[in-house]
């Protein structure tokens, strides 16, 4: 128990003699900020505390902004990472120089990861460093200054102690008794209290003078070493500031240096590609405009539509009836010329598009008034519809189909499923092997891509007529009708 209120009372006193202290400083400070006392002042010594801050804060902005490069430059590494793997990805291994591309996007992590560990290591290592030495001075700078204030005290402590003690001789001077214990003293005990007072008048005389000495030695202490470290400090942001910039300028020179080879290698390999593309030596996969059916299976689906501007398919093959003259057309009744059609039995009847096929097959009888219409091209202008036309199309009507069935606005050809195709897309038209499609014109040709058609399934159009659904397929898992 007695140790710990020793304790108690060393804590106790500590602390109160602490407190007194800062009460002394900010008395002192008052009193200097009213001008009834004088400050010690070292103007060189102002100066170094100026430069000193403006140093510490160019520092810390310069450690700052180089943090936020060295990040700028790791996400740059991992965007470039990501770019050139999704290239090396899409290169596929028939193309040229697919090995000595893998080794490129490989070489360019590499040296995206050596500037970067090189930046850390030589730049921010090395400010991180000298900014570590900033906060011990700036702490031992306010003490300088909390010392300054207790010299200043124990100094106008000591003035006032010795003010007014000693005569115009340099004697003590010995004043009258001005307390009522004085003029209660008898005379001849005057003499003795006043020795006792000038006892004590010297004992307070004595502690000035030790307590100034003592201040006078911290204070000094401390503030030589800070005169000779703060100039020196701000003569060394010089050299490290070339150090550390002449550093990071060297990497980044030799970095792009090799960064710009890998791109040059990277570029005639494109290069080359674009060469072998251009020639045609490029794999090209299956023709998509080849109808025929694979023995392996459905041919190869043609890559979705882009929207680009590909090139319009050819149109389908025009009708006789357009092509040919309005005076031949009579000759197509003609006993040579007329198909045989039955038109007792309705159910053996031949419909209108094996008419045609046959027509195209059958040459016209020869006639003195015109010749034999030419074979028809599919650049061929159908000309105005004559009323001769009319009725040929009428009477083919008559002895052909008992139906008519109306075609959707748009229609160009028929086209039969040759295998099952499953819609990837919703503007894709699904089919089964054998479905009839109804192949129908774009609403805007710049959106159809080469391979695919536009249609609708024949017998969805004829049961929903305007509503049925319309989209488009691959043209080679179609073969033309």
């Amino acid at each position: 128990m007695a140790e710990m209120g020793m304790g108690k009372g060393v804590t106790a006193g500590k602390l109160a003699s602490n407190v007194q202290k800062k009460l002394t400083r900010a008395q002192e400070k008052v009193m200097q900020k009213l001008g009834k006392a004088d400050e010690t002042r070292d103007v060189a010594f102002e100066e170094g505390v100026i430069n000193f801050n403006k140093q510490y804060t160019e520092g810390s902005k310069l450690q700052k902004d180089l943090r936020a490069y060295l990040a700028a430059v790791q996400t740059m590494h991992e965007s470039s990472k990501n770019l050139q793997e999704c290239l090396s990805d899409m290169y596929e291994p028939e193309w040229y120089g697919k090995d000595d591309l893998d080794s490129i996007v490989e070489d360019t992590d590499v040296l995206w990861t050596d500037f970067h560990q090189k930046l850390v290591d030589n730049a921010l290592i090395s400010m991180d460093t000298y900014l570590g030495q900033f906060p011990d001075i700036k702490s031992r700078i306010a003490k300088r200054d909390r010392k300054l204030v207790d010299y200043d005290s124990a100094r106008h402590n000591h003035s006032s102690t010795n003010k007014g003690k000693k005569g115009k001789d340099g004697g003590i001077k010995i004043t009258k008794p001005a307390s009522l214990l004085e003029r209660a003293t008898p005379v001849w005990a005057q003499g003795i209290l006043s020795a006792h007072n000038i006892a004590q008048s010297n004992l307070s005389r004595n502690q000035a003078e030790d307590e100034l000495e003592r201040a006078q030695k911290v204070f000094e202490e401390i503030n030589e070493d800070l005169q000779e470290e703060l100039p020196s400090l701000w003569n060394s942001r010089v050299g490290f500031y070339i150090s550390t910039f002449q550093s990071m300028s060297g990497f980044e020179e030799k970095f792009h240096k090799e960064m710009g080879k890998l791109d040059q290698n990277l570029y005639d390999i494109l290069v080359k590609l674009e060469k072998q593309d251009m020639s045609g030596e490029l794999p090209r996969g299956a023709d998509p405009a080849n109808h025929t059916m694979s023995p392996g299976g459905p041919p190869p689906i043609p890559k979705s539509p882009s929207k680009l501007r590909p090139a319009m398919p050819p149109r389908p093959e025009s009708s006789p009836c357009r092509d040919m003259k309005p005076e031949n057309i009579i000759n197509l009744f003609d006993a040579a010329a007329a198909p045989n059609i039955s038109v007792t039995s309705p159910t053996q009847a031949v419909s209108w598009d094996t008419w045609e096929a046959d027509t195209l097959t059958t040459p016209a009888a020869p006639t003195p008034a015109a010749p034999t219409a030419a074979a028809p091209t599919p650049a061929a202008a159908a000309p105005e519809e004559t009323p001769v036309v009319a009725a040929a199309a009428a009477a083919a009507a008559t002895n052909g189909d008992s139906e008519t069935v109306e075609m959707p606005p748009g229609f160009l050809f028929k086209v039969t499923t040759m295998h099952d195709y499953a819609a990837n897309d919703s503007d894709e038209l699904e089919m089964k092997a054998g479905d009839i499609v109804l192949v129908v014109a774009f609403d805007n040709p710049e959106e159809q891509d080469e391979g695919w058609l536009m249609g609708m399934k024949q017998e969805d159009w004829i049961q929903n007529k305007q509503s049925s659904l319309k989209g488009v397929f691959p043209e080679n898992f179609t073969s033309r009708l």
